[in-house]
Protein backbone atom coordinates (compact mmCIF):
# COMPACT_ATOMS: atom_id res chain seq x y z
CA UNK A 1 0.00 0.00 0.00
CA UNK A 2 2.89 2.30 0.96
CA UNK A 3 3.79 1.70 -2.68
CA UNK A 4 0.80 2.54 -4.62
CA UNK A 5 0.95 6.25 -2.78
CA UNK A 6 4.49 7.07 -4.22
CA UNK A 7 3.79 6.90 -7.62
CA UNK A 8 0.63 8.64 -7.43
CA UNK A 9 2.76 11.26 -5.77
CA UNK A 10 5.54 11.10 -8.29
CA UNK A 11 2.76 11.50 -11.51
CA UNK A 12 0.88 14.23 -9.16
CA UNK A 13 4.30 16.82 -9.28
CA UNK A 14 4.32 17.17 -13.13
CA UNK A 15 0.38 17.97 -12.99
CA UNK A 16 1.41 20.56 -9.58
CA UNK A 17 3.74 22.23 -11.70
CA UNK A 18 2.03 22.72 -14.83
CA UNK A 19 -0.44 24.06 -13.01
CA UNK A 20 1.71 26.59 -10.95
CA UNK A 21 3.04 27.63 -14.33
CA UNK A 22 -0.36 27.39 -15.81
CA UNK A 23 -1.44 30.14 -12.42
CA UNK A 24 1.83 32.64 -13.17
CA UNK A 25 1.62 33.21 -16.78
CA UNK A 26 -2.11 33.67 -16.47
CA UNK A 27 -1.62 36.70 -13.61
CA UNK A 28 1.40 37.65 -15.91
CA UNK A 29 -1.13 38.26 -18.86
CA UNK A 30 -3.49 39.44 -16.42
CA UNK A 31 -1.71 42.31 -14.98
CA UNK A 32 0.07 43.20 -18.32
CA UNK A 33 -2.99 43.67 -20.04
CA UNK A 34 -4.36 46.21 -17.02
CA UNK A 35 -1.27 48.22 -17.79
CA UNK A 36 -2.14 48.34 -21.49
CA UNK A 37 -5.77 48.90 -20.94
CA UNK A 38 -4.28 51.91 -18.69
CA UNK A 39 -1.49 53.14 -21.07
CA UNK A 40 -4.23 53.18 -23.73
CA UNK A 41 -6.60 55.50 -21.28
CA UNK A 42 -3.98 57.85 -20.13
CA UNK A 43 -2.87 57.82 -23.61
CA UNK A 44 -6.47 58.76 -24.58
CA UNK A 45 -6.74 61.48 -21.97
CA UNK A 46 -3.61 63.05 -23.11
CA UNK A 47 -4.72 63.64 -26.81
CA UNK A 48 -7.68 65.31 -25.44
CA UNK A 49 -6.41 67.16 -23.07
CA UNK A 50 -3.63 68.51 -24.66
CA UNK A 51 -6.39 70.76 -27.00
CA UNK A 52 -7.50 72.46 -23.83
CA UNK A 53 -4.10 73.08 -22.63
CA UNK A 54 -2.82 74.91 -25.37
CA UNK A 55 -5.57 76.85 -25.62
CA UNK A 56 -5.15 77.73 -21.90
CA UNK A 57 -1.54 78.88 -22.93
CA UNK A 58 -3.08 80.56 -25.02
CA UNK A 59 -5.32 82.55 -23.14
CA UNK A 60 -2.43 83.20 -20.86
CA UNK A 61 -0.18 85.02 -23.44
CA UNK A 62 -2.93 87.00 -24.92
CA UNK A 63 -3.40 87.92 -20.79
CA UNK A 64 0.71 88.88 -20.63
CA UNK A 65 0.25 90.41 -23.93
CA UNK A 66 -2.75 92.75 -22.73
CA UNK A 67 -1.47 93.67 -19.43
CA UNK A 68 2.59 94.63 -21.09
CA UNK A 69 2.27 98.02 -19.67
CA UNK A 70 3.55 99.38 -23.38
CA UNK A 71 0.16 98.27 -24.64
CA UNK A 72 -1.85 98.88 -21.72
CA UNK A 73 -0.75 102.61 -21.91
CA UNK A 74 -1.62 102.46 -25.70
CA UNK A 75 -4.91 100.80 -25.50
CA UNK A 76 -6.07 102.24 -21.99
CA UNK A 77 -5.28 106.01 -22.82
CA UNK A 78 -5.81 109.05 -20.13
CA UNK A 79 -9.36 110.42 -20.13
CA UNK A 80 -8.31 113.41 -18.31
CA UNK A 81 -5.37 114.68 -15.93
CA UNK A 82 -5.82 113.06 -12.92
CA UNK A 83 -3.11 110.33 -12.48
CA UNK A 84 -4.91 108.65 -9.25
CA UNK A 85 -7.94 107.60 -11.51
CA UNK A 86 -5.99 106.88 -14.03
CA UNK A 87 -3.93 103.98 -11.86
CA UNK A 88 -7.24 103.03 -11.06
CA UNK A 89 -8.52 102.44 -14.22
CA UNK A 90 -5.13 100.57 -15.09
CA UNK A 91 -5.21 98.00 -12.14
CA UNK A 92 -9.18 97.47 -12.63
CA UNK A 93 -7.97 96.60 -15.94
CA UNK A 94 -5.13 94.32 -14.89
CA UNK A 95 -7.41 92.95 -12.49
CA UNK A 96 -10.29 92.04 -14.47
CA UNK A 97 -8.43 90.66 -17.41
CA UNK A 98 -6.34 88.13 -14.38
CA UNK A 99 -10.18 87.12 -13.28
CA UNK A 100 -10.70 86.66 -16.75
CA UNK A 101 -8.39 83.99 -16.76
CA UNK A 102 -8.23 82.45 -13.35
CA UNK A 103 -9.57 78.82 -14.94
CA UNK A 104 -6.94 78.52 -16.98
CA UNK A 105 -4.86 77.43 -13.75
CA UNK A 106 -5.79 74.00 -13.82
CA UNK A 107 -3.91 73.46 -17.30
CA UNK A 108 -0.59 75.52 -16.30
CA UNK A 109 2.27 74.10 -14.16
CA UNK A 110 2.23 75.84 -10.97
CA UNK A 111 5.18 77.58 -11.95
CA UNK A 112 4.00 78.82 -14.97
CA UNK A 113 0.86 80.32 -12.95
CA UNK A 114 3.16 81.64 -10.16
CA UNK A 115 5.26 83.30 -13.06
CA UNK A 116 2.22 85.16 -14.54
CA UNK A 117 0.80 85.83 -11.20
CA UNK A 118 4.14 87.35 -10.62
CA UNK A 119 4.18 89.65 -14.01
CA UNK A 120 1.10 91.12 -12.95
CA UNK A 121 1.87 91.57 -9.73
CA UNK A 122 5.31 93.40 -10.86
CA UNK A 123 3.20 95.63 -13.39
CA UNK A 124 0.81 96.38 -10.91
CA UNK A 125 3.54 97.93 -8.63
CA UNK A 126 5.40 99.29 -11.36
CA UNK A 127 2.33 101.79 -12.12
CA UNK A 128 1.72 102.29 -8.27
CA UNK A 129 5.07 103.16 -7.83
CA UNK A 130 5.34 105.40 -10.78
CA UNK A 131 1.88 107.01 -9.35
CA UNK A 132 3.32 107.63 -6.13
CA UNK A 133 6.47 109.47 -7.24
CA UNK A 134 6.43 113.37 -6.41
CA UNK A 135 7.53 114.64 -9.91
CA UNK A 136 4.48 113.11 -11.31
CA UNK A 137 1.62 115.66 -11.50
CA UNK A 138 -0.82 114.44 -14.61
CA UNK A 139 -1.44 110.83 -16.08
CA UNK A 140 -0.21 111.51 -18.94
CA UNK A 141 3.47 111.81 -17.15
CA UNK A 142 2.87 108.97 -15.35
CA UNK A 143 2.01 107.24 -18.84
CA UNK A 144 5.30 108.64 -20.20
CA UNK A 145 7.49 107.67 -16.91
CA UNK A 146 6.33 104.08 -17.39
CA UNK A 147 7.13 104.15 -20.67
CA UNK A 148 10.59 105.08 -20.16
CA UNK A 149 11.03 102.63 -17.17
CA UNK A 150 9.91 99.68 -19.96
CA UNK A 151 12.49 100.66 -22.27
CA UNK A 152 15.18 100.83 -19.39
CA UNK A 153 13.96 97.69 -17.75
CA UNK A 154 12.15 95.76 -19.73
CA UNK A 155 8.20 94.22 -19.01
CA UNK A 156 7.34 91.64 -16.39
CA UNK A 157 5.25 90.50 -18.95
CA UNK A 158 8.36 89.46 -21.03
CA UNK A 159 9.96 87.15 -18.44
CA UNK A 160 6.54 85.39 -17.49
CA UNK A 161 5.89 84.68 -21.35
CA UNK A 162 9.70 83.28 -21.35
CA UNK A 163 8.23 80.56 -18.72
CA UNK A 164 4.89 79.77 -20.56
CA UNK A 165 6.74 79.94 -23.95
CA UNK A 166 9.05 76.75 -22.36
CA UNK A 167 6.44 74.96 -21.06
CA UNK A 168 4.56 74.83 -24.15
CA UNK A 169 7.82 73.29 -26.33
CA UNK A 170 7.79 70.95 -23.41
CA UNK A 171 4.39 69.66 -24.35
CA UNK A 172 6.41 68.17 -27.91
Amino acid sequence: MKFDIIPLIISLIPAILITLLAVYFFKMHTTNEERRRRFLLHKENQKQALPLKLQAYERIVLFLERISPSKLLTRMAPVGEDKKGYETLLVHTIDQEFEHNLTQQIYISDEGWNTVKAAKNATIGIIRKVSLKEDVDSADKMREIILTELVEKGSPSDAALTVIKSEVSGLF
